[in-house]
């Protein structure tokens, strides 16, 4: 269920191997609200199954950091390059000042951001290419018994020895054979398309009340910009939505834009749940969002989202698929989460969203780090180690000793 980038993916898998594959969605493809950005690693994982040059893509050359003031007046850019700081007080056109901001400069090919209607649409037209089946239909409510799965749609029920809940953080699937996400696991994405106006750079502005960051990612006509909070912050989406457009208005970063409201959940687990995962049974796997695979601090999915869909299409060629596919998503992806939900906790304190400008600003081996982490080439791990190591002695007492005397955001 789900023609996303997880059920596409698996679908396209399974049909290349012989499968009889029937995708169920009513919706897809369309736009997302999400940034859209699809990292390297992303790219070259589907390349077998689309050619992405062929979609309607942004390529991104510069990931910019910015920090506002406390008073939540603006001031000005910088541009920090890998070969270092330049120097300069004039405002750009979003108006942020030296002080509060650093680019870092990407690879080509790291990011890109794609328009998600067109390559959702070229995941999915792959796969029917492969052999899959589409029915545009909702999936009301399934049943799982000892001999298969009965899927109930408004055209009637469908009979499947196996289903791939593939259906978001809101999975049928997951509310039928597990359990629904509580609200402490689900944070709240909401914002607006900004059409008429784009970009070459993403804008990500780095925030701790609600702890976590607002963006703007040029997308192939519009701007996809918005917010995420967990949802048990107390901030509604109202609320968030309307912080979202002052901070569009006070920075000026979409002129003239007709601005689209969107809103929607994300999973974001916390430490525990990443390591106990839930996953798969006896007939049923779930991949993607529906799998709660969300980084918990970039928020960024689609990586996952592909990798679970390959992940479940190649178990399920195989006996004992159930546990196959559990122990491959613990490997890869549980680990993973869980070590970025361990770093959530301080990533967006005030004091070391300070140490982090201060750095991103003055240290190419912290812009390296940075610029590794966007393209999606820089795991947990050792993301700690790497960052120390990067850090100058004067830089990083500098930076220490100067944060409790920078604005709080």
């Amino acid at each position: 269920m789900g023609a996303g980038p997880a059920g596409a993916r698996a679908a396209w898998v399974l049909a290349r191997h012989g499968a009889r594959v029937t995708i169920f969605d009513a919706s897809h493809p369309r736009e997302k609200p999400c940034g859209g950005g699809v990292t390297g690693r992303a790219l070259a994982l589907v390349s077998d199954a689309i050619d992405a040059t062929s979609c309607a893509r942004t390529p991104i050359h510069t990931a910019r950091f910015v920090r506002l003031r406390a008073s939540g007046a603006s001031a000005g850019q910088v541009r920090v390059g890998a070969s270092g700081a330049s120097a300069g007080q004039a405002p750009d056109r979003t108006g942020l000042t030296s002080r509060e901001s650093a680019t870092v400069d990407l690879d080509r090919g790291a990011l890109v951001v794609a328009s998600r209607a067109e390559f959702d649409a070229a995941l999915l037209h792959a796969a029917q290419q492969a052999g899959a089946t589409l029915e545009s239909a909702r999936v009301t409510d399934l049943r799982i018994d000892a001999d298969g799965v009965t899927l109930e749609t408004r055209h009637g029920h469908r009979r499947a020895d196996v289903v791939i809940g593939a259906d978001g953080a809101n999975s049928l699937v997951r509310r039928r054979v597990a359990q629904p996400f509580r609200r402490d696991q689900l944070s709240i994405a909401t914002g607006f398309f900004a059409h008429g106006v784009t970009s070459t750079e993403i804008v990500i502005a780095l925030v701790a009340d609600p702890p976590g960051y607002i963006w703007s990612f040029p997308r192939p006509g519009h701007l996809a910009i918005g917010i995420c909070a967990e949802a048990t912050v107390g901030h509604s989406s109202e609320a968030l939505r309307a912080r979202t457009a002052e901070w569009i208005r006070a920075t000026g970063i979409a002129p003239g834009a007709r601005l689209e409201p969107y809103a929607w959940p994300i999973p974001s687990l916390a430490v525990r749940d990443a390591h106990e995962l839930t996953v798969a049974g006896s007939r049923w796997l779930l991949a993607g969002d529906a799998a709660g695979l969300v980084d918990p601090i970039t928020r960024e999915g689609i990586y996952f989202a592909l990798a679970s869909g390959q992940w479940a299409a190649e178990s399920l060629l195989r006996d004992g698929f159930a546990s196959a596919y559990s122990s491959r998503v613990a490997e890869e992806a549980g680990h993973e989460l869980g070590r970025a939900a361990r770093f959530k906790a301080g990533f967006f304190r005030p004091a070391f969203i300070n140490v982090l400008m201060l750095a991103l600003q003055q240290s190419a081996g912290v812009r390296a780090v940075m610029a590794d982490l966007i393209a999606g080439r820089q795991g947990y791990a050792d993301l700690k180690w790497r960052l120390l190591k990067t850090f100058e002695i004067g830089l990083a007492w500098r930076a220490l000793t100067s944060s409790s005397s920078r604005p709080a955001l």
